[in-house]
């Protein structure tokens, strides 16, 4: 089979690359290394030269928002499969440029759907977010009702209901994917666990807005390995799923930046309030995925900050001060 992975040379992209290659599929993928206008030219330069390393497959350097230029890429390759990855991570990154943000989320989208159409795509895979959900408590399943809080969120579940109206009408069929709170090896350091990671590393002060807030955090090759499971596998065709860690414990913010600076063995803490512009989270519940998929995570959250740890001890350029 061939995949066509937008944002395929990303944080969580490049590992789905690199798994579907292991498998024995081929894939094209389609990555602009965007800093967002924010992130640090030398570590995202850094971070993308180390991640194509890690896939065999050369990447276009293309903006999903050219409708030329993507229909080229479908017309030469004619894959059988999208993940559709590429986006604005998160929804700091959104709130700093919402027009842009919504040009790549919205128009970027629908110009994949249309090529997927016009190219006979069998299968449209669309990366989502927890943040669909909006506020909600521990143990939330795929069939809640979605109320999303803030412009990520809402563009988010704009997003799904444009795939299911696609694949509705008969143009392929599709599975959409629910991460949450991804973290680990080649991410940026703007996000919540590496900024706890890198603070303490340096000894520095974690804040953490709203002590008793919990996550679902997930290290990235359970995450990859979920949306690979749902790309490849029929059973997943026509469904949305929840693919996080859902450790039996719950970690709240605090219970993560204070393991953060055990590991590191320096680092202080402060706590402020719960910062208003995010929904309120929980643990998902991943039964769904675990039935159809045979998605099982593996890496706990104390292996995942170890490992992570372990990652930045071998790039001091990332972190070093």
């Amino acid at each position: 089979m061939k995949y066509l992975i937008t944002g395929g040379a990303g944080f969580i992209g490049h590992n789905v690359t690199r798994l579907l290659e292991a498998q024995g599929h081929e894939c094209v993928v389609v990555d602009t290394f965007t800093n967002y206008g924010f992130i640090p030219s030398k570590e995202i330069d850094y971070l993308g030269k180390h991640r194509m390393t890690r896939f065999n497959t050369d990447v276009y350097d293309i903006d999903i928002r050219n409708q030329w230029l993507i229909g080229k890429v479908f017309a030469s390759e004619k894959p059988d499969v999208v993940i559709h990855m590429a986006s604005y991570p998160r929804q700091k990154v959104v709130e700093q440029n919402p027009a842009t943000a919504s040009e790549v989320m919205s128009t970027g989208l629908i110009n994949l759907l249309e090529l997927s159409k016009k190219y006979n795509v069998s299968k449209f895979v669309y990366i989502s977010s927890s943040m669909v959900y909006g506020d909600f408590e521990s143990d939330v399943s795929e069939n809640a009702v979605c109320n999303p809080i803030g412009q990520y969120g809402i563009m988010k579940y704009m997003g799904e209901k444009l795939v299911e109206d696609y694949s509705r009408r008969g143009c392929f069929t599709h599975t959409i994917i629910r991460p949450s709170a991804v973290y680990g090896e080649w991410d940026v350091e703007d996000r919540v666990v590496s900024k706890f990671v890198t603070k303490a590393m340096r000894g520095e002060t974690l804040k953490v807005n709203g002590a008793d807030e919990v996550l679902d955090f997930t290290y990235v090759e359970d995450t990859a390995q979920g949306i690979v499971l749902a790309a490849t596998l029929d059973a997943a065709n026509g469904n949305i799923y929840n693919i996080t860690r859902s450790e039996k414990r719950q970690w709240t913010l605090k219970d993560a930046a204070e393991l953060a600076i055990k590991i590191a063995g320096q680092g202080t803490l402060v706590c402020a309030d719960r910062d208003l512009s995010f929904p309120k989270r929980g643990r998902l519940d991943i039964g769904r995925a675990q039935r159809d998929l045979g998605y099982a995570p593996t890496i706990t959250v104390n292996q995942g900050f170890r490992k992570y740890f372990d990652w930045y001890n071998e790039h001091p350029i990332l972190w070093h001060r």
